[in-house]
């Protein structure tokens, strides 16, 4: 049974994905500093930088943000503006397509994405795509053929995995709200002043009950009111299936994060080595380029032979590094430093075996080669802040 619980932990909220294994995914947010991903903003342009083919942008009170000229080719301006390059003084509508990492800025963007449970409006790229994570062609080409009509100029979609198997006139539905939504905001930016919040996200634990597949959470659980009511109006409104899972908890002599370890639950992610059953460990080293996983046999000696023994240890490892990726959040680049193989059969087992648990993500992560010294390299799509990052903030705050 999985639960997804959300509480508060120091001034943050916390939320934790839990099964019969323990805690398999953590989350923090800042009540005070909440991640600026998805909001969709007015922002006044500082400076080009050709040299770097990109611009900076404020989107108020000071804060500045990445735009890359490159990848940003259709520039949204407020006001009436010819064709020519973006100029400083530029107000455009920008939506925060990262957040802010450690000294980077938040990385912002023209192309807009409107997500809603079974699908994403794109505007900036009008293509039609579908999860590939749903492989019935049959059914991609029934839908296909329904959606097509709904395409506008400058307007694309993508259908998530959560569409598979849903009632069509539901996917429609959402996709013609999602077509409101961005008139709406489109709209808003010709008369709002610059720096306006023009669409603000949904909370990140409403963002993770939105994208959880359908039928993989059993219980959603808090001990907080305000939040509570949120999940509620939200859950009414775009998943009334899921409106009965939701529980307030009310045990004043046992916290959730008491029930549920959770506070001995974010030592343990936030620590740099990790015990496998075997008695061997990882030592995770996050860098400001990447992460580095480095595997060890430990304690474990076996009473089989060397490559069993090796082959053993790598594959326990491979699920539990897929698993602290999710806990921890990490993303970017991760080098996973498995411990040598000469056997091909073995190298490919393993590869095979990483990457059906990276799967299993519901971040795009991709297992993307090995090296003949086994250097595995991973890439996991970067969204929010990874939580040792977070969980160094709290600690300085708290000093």
């Amino acid at each position: 049974m999985n639960k997804f619980i959300i509480t508060r932990w120091e001034g943050r909220v916390l939320t934790a994905l839990i099964n019969e294994e323990g805690v398999f995914q953590l989350g923090l947010e800042d009540d005070g500093e909440k991640s600026l991903l998805n909001n969709i903003y007015i922002g006044k342009v500082k400076n080009v930088v050709k040299n770097i083919g990109a611009a900076f942008v404020e989107l108020g009170n000071g804060q500045m943000a990445y735009y890359s000229l490159t990848e940003n080719t259709r520039h949204h301006y407020t006001k009436p503006h010819g064709n020519g390059p973006l100029h400083a003084g530029d107000e455009i509508i920008v939506q925060v397509s990262k957040d802010a990492v450690k000294t980077k800025d938040p990385v912002i963007s023209s192309n807009l994405n409107f997500t809603g449970r079974y699908s994403v409006l794109t505007a900036g790229k009008d293509v039609l795509g579908f999860s590939a994570k749903i492989a019935d062609q049959e059914w991609k080409q029934e839908m296909k053929a329904r959606i097509a009509p709904e395409l506008e100029d400058g307007c694309g979609i993508i259908v998530r995995t959560n569409a598979y198997g849903a009632d069509a006139g539901e996917i429609l539905a959402e996709i013609r709200e999602l077509k409101t939504c961005y008139k709406t905001v489109m709209a808003a930016g010709t008369y709002r002043t610059c720096y306006s919040l023009l669409y603000e996200a949904a909370p990140s634990y409403v963002g993770s009950l939105r994208d959880a597949r359908n039928g993989s959470i059993d219980e959603i659980i808090t001990d907080d009111d305000e939040i509570c009511q949120t999940l509620s109006v939200y859950l009414g409104k775009e998943q009334p299936e899921d409106l009965g899972k939701l529980t307030l908890y009310q045990d004043s002599m046992v916290s959730l994060l008491k029930l549920y370890s959770l506070e001995k639950a974010l030592e343990e992610a936030s620590g740099r080595r990790v015990w496998l059953k075997s008695g061997g460990y990882l030592v995770i080293e996050p860098t400001e380029a990447l992460t580095v996983v480095d595997v060890n046999t430990g304690k474990y000696t076996g009473k089989k032979n060397p490559r069993e023994t090796i082959l053993k240890i790598n594959l326990e490892a491979a699920r539990e590094t897929a698993r602290q990726m999710r806990l921890r959040n990490l993303s970017g680049i991760i080098i996973i430093d498995f411990i040598d193989m000469t056997e091909e059969e073995d190298r490919k087992l393993l590869m095979d075996s990483l990457t059906q648990w990276c799967q299993k993500d519901p971040v795009k992560t991709t297992v993307v080669d090995i090296t003949k010294l086994n250097l595995v390299e991973v890439t996991r799509k970067k969204q929010r802040r990874p939580l040792h990052e977070i969980m160094g903030d709290n600690k300085r705050r708290l000093m």
